[in-house]
């Protein structure tokens, strides 16, 4: 169930193309590219298209019952610490960073990028097995930094593998399970933490796990504790 193209501008975008010209797709349908043209992240960034790099999109149909869309970052987080942990002589260092950031020696390996069309949800992710791309004001690594990078083909087969054995337990077993093993492998509760907030504003506090609904929690430094449910979020 894994498309390999050539080239195309984005793997969501070739997603979302066919969703609106209601082409059959399938969930775990995977679209994996070799070069994307105008490949992107979350809040509109660019996303490097760099050789050998993993850059992917799949489907998840959305069911009544399921938890909420929004947690299939989460879900993805987890496919992805789980599909790269074994493939590193330096697991510990591997940790997830609220939503959608894999991060490795503290700078990031991987993103997701999620968007959603009805009641389908395109689940975009990029990884960093050869080159890292620059990101202004944030750490960038890759696969080869650390050891001999795996092979794209067999990196995606792997984390289409992960993500379907995710996504069952997400819905045969609910979201707690999901937070629970997220925050195993987070950065330790009492990270600084600064948020980027849509409307632009800034706050500051330390990390203090999720909420049930899987929301970031906040703690502030008057010791008040925010529930954070979007924004982009940075080491301070």
């Amino acid at each position: 169930m894994i498309e390999y193209l050539a080239e195309t501008g984005s793997t969501n975008s070739e997603l979302a193309e066919r969703i609106a010209n209601r082409n059959a797709l399938r969930e775990g349908h995977w679209i994996v590219a070799d070069r994307q043209l105008s490949g992107r992240g979350r809040q509109g960034r660019q996303w490097s298209d760099g050789a050998g790099n993993f850059m992917g999109s799949t489907v998840v149909r959305l069911a009544p019952g399921d938890p909420p869309s929004s947690t299939l970052a989460l879900l993805a987080g987890l496919a992805l610490h789980e599909t790269v942990a074994p493939m590193i002589t330096e697991p510990q260092s591997l940790k997830l960073k609220w939503p959608n950031d894999l991060i490795l020696r503290g700078a990031k390996l991987a993103g997701i990028l999620l968007e959603r069309y009805g009641n389908t949800v395109i689940v975009g992710v990029g990884v960093n097995l050869v080159s890292a791309p620059a990101i202004e004001n944030r750490p960038t690594i890759a696969l080869s930094a650390i050891g001999p990078a795996p092979g794209r083909n067999m990196f995606a087969e792997r984390l289409a593998d992960q993500f379907s054995l995710e996504l069952s337990r997400w819905r045969d077993f609910g979201l707690e399970p999901i937070l629970r093993r997220w925050q195993l492998v987070a950065h330790a509760e009492g990270t600084s933490l600064t948020v980027h907030e849509p409307d632009g504003a800034l706050v500051s506090g330390y990390f203090a796990g999720l909420d049930s609904g899987g929301s970031l929690r906040l703690r502030l430094e008057d010791g008040s504790v925010r529930a954070i449910h979007a924004g982009d979020v940075s080491f301070t």
